[in-house]
């Protein structure tokens, strides 16, 4: 997503019989001491929670954060509704007000489009061609650029909306992987990936078939058995971003 063994030769030293046992007697008394003040602090190693893995902590963190999103959009819906009972403007206001919320993405985008699914191959694959070497576990995972390969063309491709898993993309949305799971405005997601876009199917499947990245992606497709599909919809609905739309950046130390 090697290390090289090191070739210089190191002084061998000898140590008498007695000495090495000694010095094992010693460590393994050091080790049973630790464990013994260890445990007698309370300190549970089977349910303790600062033994939970980290990907335990990243799901839960991530169930937290669909939570406050749902929350945030129906209090944002609760504000606009507010804010249009009296809000003064005049019916051009009020289309503009509609049009660069569309394009913001936070509203919902219905049309015609088509959705990509990317799958990892199964564990234990081989090669499928004859000539091709066999894989190693990262030809066989979707990586970041896969997915961030796929969202460059459907923009490219003139989309007007772009959708991710079930979360819209808008212009400060990263998308970034860490090991084999996606990680999406502080969601996590495992694969099959889904990015679902509306617009021309037409320009966008072209702009697809374009793109050099997704070209060699489906080199390990063809090679390895990572999963392709594309599916074209006549209509297909993408929800408006719900999450906050507030820029954050680094500041300099004072």
């Amino acid at each position: 997503m090697s290390n090289s063994a090191d070739s210089t030769s190191r002084p061998s030293r000898r140590f008498k019989p007695v000495r090495l046992l000694t010095g094992g007697v010693f460590a393994l008394a050091g080790l049973i001491f630790w464990t013994s003040f260890n445990t007698a602090h309370g300190t549970n190693i089977r349910t303790d929670d600062s033994m939970l893995r980290l990907s335990d902590l990243i799901q839960e963190r991530s169930r937290k954060n669909a939570g406050l999103d749902e929350s945030a959009a129906a209090v944002r819906s609760q504000v606009d509704a507010l804010a249009r009972r009296g809000d003064g403007n005049t019916a051009a206001q009020n289309k503009k007000l509609a049009d660069l919320a569309a394009a913001a993405g936070t509203e919902k985008l219905s049309g015609p489009g088509l959705t990509v699914t990317l799958t990892d191959a199964p564990p234990n694959a081989t090669a499928k061609i004859p000539g091709v070497p066999q894989p190693q576990p990262n030809d066989l995972v979707i990586h970041q650029q896969d997915l961030q390969a796929v969202v460059n063309a459907l923009w490219q491709g003139g989309a007007k909306g772009i959708q991710v898993m079930d979360q819209r993309l808008i212009s400060t949305s990263a998308v970034r992987c860490v090991g084999n799971t996606l990680i999406l405005q502080g969601r996590v997601y495992s694969p099959p990936y889904k990015v679902t876009a509306v617009g021309d199917r037409g320009a966008l499947r072209k702009a697809i078939d374009a793109s050099p990245s997704i070209q060699n992606y489906l080199q390990y497709v063809n090679a390895y058995g990572l999963g392709w599909k594309v599916d074209q919809h006549e209509a297909v609905t993408l929800p408006g971003y719900s999450g906050t739309v507030d820029l954050h950046h680094a500041e300099p130390v004072t």
